[in-house]
């Protein structure tokens, strides 16, 4: 099926609202061949951002000897000292197996954590890469003068160089690979090239769109996850719509409508049947509707933001309502789609359809969405003019940001942990990493159409025109200060692209009821958090309608900490604001296939 095309209309409202395109001429056509051309050679990164931001720090550094000649001397002193103590014999009793003056690593830099890198020489190598850590990380913040945006660039680069160059990575000065290259007679470097040669296929599928070249995935999609019976009730040119079957006689009068990102595929929340979220909902009475976004290719290029909002949740809150007549939904959101369902409940507010019995919502639940994008997360390191220009240049020139190219980017982020870590246990150490469903998900990458995700970029991220009232739809600025329904937000503590204060800022936007509750771990695991997984834990507050506002800071000191998961917490909200329980819904009548449907399935 054929990409919805943009009616003149609404495109002409955009126009009047700053947010169409002028039509490129002649001067602008040779400018994108240009950038098209420096972009593809670039892969989609600016080198201006970078060659700027380097300017910016080189110039006020050398405007500030004084901290420069501080960061210097506190890095000679501790090397010395390190050095000294590290010296096998240096101080009485000291041997090469126990280094008094050796320092442990830091708790979160797990690269160091075996006993063996305590050990002589090797606390050596260790500790002088934490002293150029602490001397960088000195010399990168707090400059004064610098730009922040450009202060956390220079600090990404410094950091990717550093990681680079950490002795962890070089089989000769880590200990762990020595020690089981000596246990399995070089075994280990054997079964890292296997390992290195299967995911250089991987590599060759992604460049040359081949995926019939990639391993298969160690959970198939309808028969390891997504498999909750349901039924594909609606499909149009972006998604498919799912309702799942009930799991007793009687269910919640309101329906629950899930809108995912379009990020990655809508699955995360429908996983094996012990961790989906979906699942759960179902046992628990309710009524579950999902959206499976299309994975688009170059025929979307022209698919903007609006048309995933009709074509998207307005269109399946009108889908659901037929379906269940009579009754109003609870609409929840993640990532980007939390914010889309955001955008749709303002403007039905602004349209005068956000409250009263004819409303379609009763309530909205985003997780981890921002609503304000002043502080993106480490996101908004690749997001300025010059990147987005540069990026634009490599989109128009395909039709989409691909999927890879996409990882990359969040590989660069947080390459400690999803590049390094992973290359020395796989190829050092020659050890797979035991599959799981939720790494099994990441790996399904979706594109994104050129205009949308244009869009989202510019009028979301870099402008902040959501939060800052200058969003239009259908031609009008939307505004969540219009909300009057019940809202849930849920933020993650370890969440880098969603930072969980960027998503409490939610409370500065609407002075509606506002329940905020905040879990442990990031933005993918902290949400599937299912009942009975170890370690899990969450605090929650509720800021009643026209209340007064609180800080983050408050929130920590006044929310109570709760042991376990956090979905039983919201199901208890969903069901306080629901009604009474009716007959069990059968989403059988007029389905179109059998879940997960075909768009999930499109790679």
């Amino acid at each position: 099926m054929n990409a919805p095309t943009p009616n003149k209309e609404l495109a002409a409202a955009e126009a009047g609202c700053g947010c169409a395109p002028a039509p490129a001429g002649p001067p602008e056509l040779l400018d994108e061949q240009v950038r098209s051309a420096l972009a593809a050679t670039t892969q989609g990164l600016s080198l201006a951002s970078f060659w700027l931001a380097g300017l910016d720090w080189a110039m006020h550094a050398a405007i500030s000897p004084g901290k420069v000649s501080a960061a210097v001397g506190e890095w000679l002193g501790s090397t010395i000292a390190a050095g000294a103590g590290a010296l096998p014999g240096a101080l009485p009793g000291t041997s090469p197996g126990a280094v008094p003056g050796a320092q442990p690593a830091p708790p979160a830099d797990l690269r160091f954590a075996d006993p063996a890198w305590s050990r002589w020489p090797y606390c050596c190598w260790r500790d002088a890469f934490h002293s150029n850590e602490a001397l960088w990380e000195s010399l990168t913040h707090g400059l004064t003068g610098v730009s922040p945006h450009h202060e956390r660039l220079v600090s990404f680069c410094v950091r990717q160089m550093l990681d680079t160059c950490s002795p962890g990575n070089v089989w000769w000065l880590n200990p762990v690979v020595l020690q089981a290259a000596a246990a399995s007679a070089g075994g280990n470097f054997a079964n890292g090239a296997q390992n290195w040669l299967e995911d250089l296929q991987d590599v060759v599928a992604d460049l040359t769109h081949e995926p019939a070249l990639r391993r298969p995935p160690a959970f198939k999609v309808g028969r390891d996850v997504a498999v909750t019976p349901g039924k594909v009730v609606f499909r149009n040119a972006l998604m498919e719509l799912i309702q799942y079957a009930p799991a007793g006689a009687e269910v919640w009068r309101e329906p629950v409508l899930i809108v995912p990102s379009w990020i990655m595929k809508y699955y995360i929340l429908d996983l094996q049947p012990h961790d989906s979220m979906v699942r759960y909902l179902v046992g628990q009475g309710h009524t579950v509707f999902m959206i499976s976004w299309k994975n688009p290719g170059a025929e979307a290029r022209d698919t903007g933001l609006d048309d995933y909002l009709r074509l998207g949740p307005r269109e399946a809150l009108r889908v659901v309502q037929e379906r269940c007549p009579g009754t109003r939904i609870h609409a929840a959101g993640y990532c980007l789609g939390g914010t889309l369902m955001a955008i749709c409940a303002a403007a039905l507010s602004r349209d005068g359809e956000g409250a009263g019995d004819g409303a379609p919502l009763r309530s909205l639940t985003l997780f981890a969405s921002e609503t304000d994008f002043s502080e993106p997360g480490e996101l908004g390191l690749f997001i300025d003019s010059s990147a987005l220009s540069t990026l634009d240049a490599t989109m128009r020139r395909q039709g989409y940001l691909d999927g890879p190219q996409m990882a990359a980017a969040f590989q660069m982020l947080h390459s400690r942990d999803l590049v390094w870590s992973r290359m020395m246990s796989e190829y050092l150490l020659g050890k797979r990493l035991r599959p799981n469903d939720l790494v099994s998900w990441n790996r399904d990458l979706t594109r994104l159409p050129y205009r949308m995700h244009s869009e989202c970029l510019h009028k979301l991220f870099l402008t902040n025109d959501l939060a800052e009232g200058r969003y239009c739809v259908d031609g009008r600025p939307v505004a969540l200060a219009d909300l009057e329904l019940p809202l849930f937000a849920v933020g993650t503590e370890h969440d880098h692209v969603s930072p969980w204060r960027s998503v409490y800022k939610l409370h500065l936007l609407t002075s509606a009821e506002l329940t905020f509750l905040l879990t442990s771990g990031g933005h993918n695991a902290g949400i599937v958090s299912e009942p009975g997984h170890p370690g899990r834990r969450y605090r929650v507050a509720t800021r009643a309608a026209r209340a007064d506002y609180g800080s983050p800071e408050q929130f920590l000191a006044r929310a109570a900490r709760h042991e376990g998961s956090w979905w039983p917490c919201w199901q208890e909200w969903l069901a306080s604001h629901s009604g009474a329980r009716v007959a069990a819904r059968d989403p059988a009548p007029g389905a179109l296939a059998e879940a997960p449907g075909s768009y999930v399935l499109e790679s």
